[in-house]
């Protein structure tokens, strides 16, 4: 006789990381464009998101409620490369 194994629910808390990381990786594309940030700040923003991406899918199962906290880590990271970089080296004045 096969031993049924009990399933802990479905947790929301991966799937709505893994949305905010789809809403970040939507803002770090689109940093290029408007605001005239350079080549090589978007690339280094982007492997910081990709970075991240891997994280949260390896954390998918095994700490849920943490790939919550990935996109709103890159967001932050991304907003102060913008501020100082606009600040300090003069992107969005050019």
């Amino acid at each position: 006789m096969p031993t049924s194994t009990i399933r802990e629910p479905i947790s929301p808390w991966p799937v709505a990381g893994l949305v905010g990381m789809a809403c970040v990786g939507f803002l770090v594309a689109v940093t290029v464009g408007p605001l005239g940030v350079p080549w090589w700040a978007v690339l280094g923003l982007t492997v910081v998101w990709l970075v991240a991406l891997v994280q949260s899918l390896r954390w998918f199962t095994r700490r849920p409620r943490t790939v919550v906290l990935l996109p709103v880590l890159v967001a932050l990271v991304w907003f102060v490369t913008i501020v100082a970089g606009s600040r300090y080296l003069d992107w969005l004045n050019a």
